[in-house]
């Protein structure tokens, strides 16, 4: 059985835009995810942080992998290009959260889904709404929590 889930997808350091688009190719041949759909690249600045600007964006996909199982996935593709956690908000090659498992509510010490702050930031809710405009969030509708984050620069990127 197959479910929707989302990915953000995030980098600052290196090539950002490569790293993205690897990270997108490597995301398509992993088992278990039978589709994906990406949002337009978005550029924006750190929030909450220090360091360069961003590359962003969001990618829908189903699955029939589980939540934790496609979390590991998407652990060892940040692993593959050099992911570090030294602290908190740190700059990094590679960022990829799961954002959203269609019909599922976690809160464990790995994953807690909905993710927790994606409400919150614009370089989640645009990609979000390029690709399910719909889509409604706890918080309320992506265009007017995007509304409440327009004090976060964000800007097109082309492909």
């Amino acid at each position: 059985m197959s479910a929707r889930a989302w990915i953000g997808l995030g980098a600052n350091l290196g090539d950002a835009r490569e790293t993205i688009e690897h990270a997108l190719k490597a995301l398509r041949e992993i088992p278990g995810i039978e589709s994906l759909t990406v949002a337009p690249l978005y550029g924006s600045d750190p929030v909450d942080a220090q360091g360069p600007t961003f590359v962003n964006t969001v990618a829908q996909m189903h699955t029939t992998l589980a939540p934790l199982p496609l979390l590991d996935a998407l652990q060892s593709i940040e692993q593959t290009y050099g992911r570090e956690r030294p602290y908190h908000h740190a700059p990094r090659t590679l960022d990829l959260d799961l954002l959203l498992y269609e019909g599922v509510t976690l809160m464990t010490p790995r994953l807690t889904l909905p993710h927790p702050r994606m409400h919150e930031r614009a370089f989640v809710l645009r990609p979000l709404m390029d690709l399910t405009p719909d889509l409604l969030l706890t918080q309320g509708n992506l265009q007017a929590l995007l509304a409440r984050c327009s004090d976060q620069k964000l800007w097109p990127l082309s492909r």
